[in-house]
């Protein structure tokens, strides 16, 4: 009797294939899309009314500013919770897909929790704020990693070009944490650019597929 449990190399690249590329369900890439594109948008126009802010530009008093910062959050919260909605609409995964997207989720909180806990208490202990500032270099270059590995499945000109941009601004944001001023540049663009440009990439394809299924059905 054939052992079905295992799979084999190429049933594995296939599978790992199918991850990438949304696994032939547009929602699988529509979700994922819609955050990228969400947490670019959200947070760049933070970074920019914080850049007004040292500017003298925006004048807001601390109260609005707190409650400013505080409605950022809660809408990228609003639309990571439609995006588990969506999520749990598709149909239910086979088990080798389950284990892989529980490894990586927990494999990516993992590495995440350890970085705030080393910068969050780092900053903390010296009471100084600029090696919190260390905290979203390593984000990008989280997402540096994450975009080659897709590049090298899906050979995909702009996932490179992410990845390529994510490492820069990683050790940009890294040399950069005594200017502030200049940091919220960079960070700025780059959440423009590395998060929100990808996400729109993705999104327009996701809508067309499903454009292009529903039609087909």
């Amino acid at each position: 009797m054939i052992d079905t449990s295992r799979s084999t190399p190429e049933a594995d690249l296939a599978f790992l294939r199918s991850i990438v590329q949304g696994g032939g369900d547009p929602r699988a890439t529509l979700t994922m899309g819609v955050m990228y594109l969400a947490g670019g948008l959200l947070y760049g126009l933070q970074c920019l009314v914080h850049i007004g802010q040292s500017l003298g530009v925006v004048r807001w008093p601390g109260p609005v500013s707190l409650g400013f910062v505080a409605g950022i959050t809660i809408a990228f919260l609003v639309v990571m919770v439609w995006a588990i909605r969506e999520d749990r609409k598709r149909p239910k995964a086979s088990p080798i897909v389950t284990r892989t997207l529980n490894a990586a989720f927990s494999g990516a909180g993992m590495a995440n929790l350890a970085i705030i806990i080393v910068f969050g208490f780092g900053a903390a202990r010296d009471g100084d704020f600029a090696v919190w500032l260390y905290y979203p270099a390593m984000i990008f270059a989280l997402q540096s990693a994450a975009w080659y590995v897709a590049w090298t499945l899906k050979k995909k000109g702009w996932m490179l070009a992410a990845s390529l941009g994510g490492w820069a601004t990683a050790v940009a944001l890294g040399l950069l944490v005594r200017q502030p001023l200049v940091y919220l540049y960079v960070a700025t663009a780059a959440l423009f650019l590395l998060f929100a440009g990808p996400g729109w990439i993705i999104t327009r394809e996701a809508l067309k597929k499903r454009t292009v299924d529903a039609d087909a059905g």
